[in-house]
C-alpha cells in the first residue's frame, strides 16, 4: 500500500463567504497539477478548524474526480464551471 501525504495550507480570510471564494479560485489555478482534488477544500475558522465548510460540491463525478461546482449548487453537478 502506497502512503498518501495532505498538505495543508493555511491561507486567511474575513468571512466565510470570501475564504470560501478564494478557495474556488486557488482550487481551480491548483488544477494544473495532477496531484491535487480541489473537489476535497474545506474552509474553517482560524479558532475551530475541528468545523469545516465545502468549497466544492461532495459529489462524485464519474471517472472519481469531485463535482467542480460549488457546495450549494443547484442542478446537476459538472466537472466545468458555469457561466
Amino acid at each position: 500500500m502506497t502512503q498518501r501525504y495532505v498538505i495543508h495550507l493555511p491561507i486567511v480570510a474575513n468571512d466565510l463567504p470570501a475564504a470560501q471564494r478564494l478557495a474556488r479560485v486557488v482550487g481551480r489555478w491548483l488544477l494544473v497539477l495532477p496531484q491535487t482534488e480541489p473537489g476535497g477544500t474545506t474552509v474553517s475558522t482560524e479558532d475551530d478548524q475541528n468545523l469545516r465548510h465545502w468549497v466544492f460540491c461532495d459529489a462524485l463525478m464519474p471517472g472519481g474526480r469531485r463535482c467542480l461546482l460549488r457546495a450549494d449548487h443547484g442542478g446537476p453537478c459538472s466537472r466545468r464551471l458555469r457561466r
